[in-house]
């Protein structure tokens, strides 16, 4: 049996009556979270360039779309054909280049005018159903908040809502994001005490803005964050580690000697010399 025909049987075995009483007792909605985290690990193989470790995290993300379309069917709604015709459809449909469904169309196109065509094709395909559009369309709420930010500044771009892509268009975001810290400031000096959600408002807003200067620089906030992330993880554990090898621990350190060894853990490790926030 090919394959992917065997991983679809052995999910339906599965589901089955007698089959594992924890896979049969899943939903839709009880699946959400494992969606999520499978393609976290997916990313995070992506990041380590470990093609083994990327090949089985595949897979369990294969497996999880499999899961749903096995429940889908269970209810009669679609099956995992459907699923995969769909798809083919859709990618046929929006690659006239390619497939030569347009009889006059351009095969040498950039990658930055097929990206455009693309969303061109997603707008007519709502327009022939009948649904509302926004250049908003598309940005699930349930992405993480800052990948969501990305996503948002990037459609209002599309139609225009941007600064020059050019220095003086970066220079402009980078002062709005300035702007946005004097914000905080004022909102943190306020008297008698500074309004919690004044200053939430006012870092969310910072943050935005810093979104938005990555956008410019064409760095991916949620990649950068995560990279940072890592580092900071890294190099905390090279200073909880020389802390066991004096026969003490971390939480006996004070904070000058703690700060010593986050500077040796940056030239041990020949990490980026900037530790993330400073």
């Amino acid at each position: 049996m090919p394959p992917f025909e065997r991983a679809v049987e052995i999910m339906a075995k599965l589901r089955a009556p007698e089959g594992c009483p924890w896979d049969r007792k899943q939903t839709h909605a009880s699946l959400k979270p494992y969606l999520l985290e499978e393609t976290y690990e997916v990313l995070e193989t992506i990041d380590h360039e470990d093609r083994d470790k990327l090949r089985e995290e595949l897979g369990d993300v294969l497996l999880q779309v499999i899961f749903h379309a096995q429940i889908a069917e269970e209810s009669g709604s679609f099956t995992i054909t459907d699923v995969l015709n769909t798809l083919a459809e859709k990618l046929i449909r929006r690659h006239p280049h390619v497939f030569n469904t347009e009889p006059a169309d351009d095969t040498t196109l950039t990658p930055e005018q097929v990206y455009g065509r693309w969303e061109a094709i997603k707008k007519q395909e709502r327009a022939a159903k009948g649904e509302p559009h926004s250049a908003l369309d598309g940005v699930p709420k349930t992405l993480p908040a800052l990948l969501r930010a990305y996503q948002l500044q990037a459609r209002a771009a599309r139609v225009g809502f941007d600064w020059p892509d050019s220095r003086d268009g970066v220079k402009q975001v980078l002062d709005k994001v300035e702007e946005e810290c004097r914000e905080l400031r004022q909102a943190l000096d306020h008297r008698p005490q500074p309004d919690p959600e004044v200053v939430a408002a006012e870092i969310g807003d910072m943050l935005f803005s810093i979104v938005n200067l990555a956008r410019k620089l064409k760095v991916n906030p949620e990649d950068s964050l995560r990279m940072a992330a890592e580092r900071f993880g890294t190099r905390f554990h090279y200073i909880e580690s020389e802390a066991r090898d004096a026969g003490t621990s971390v939480e006996q350190l004070d904070l000058v000697e703690m700060d010593r060894l986050w500077e040796e853990a940056k030239r041990a490790l020949a990490a980026d010399p900037r530790p993330p926030g400073s």
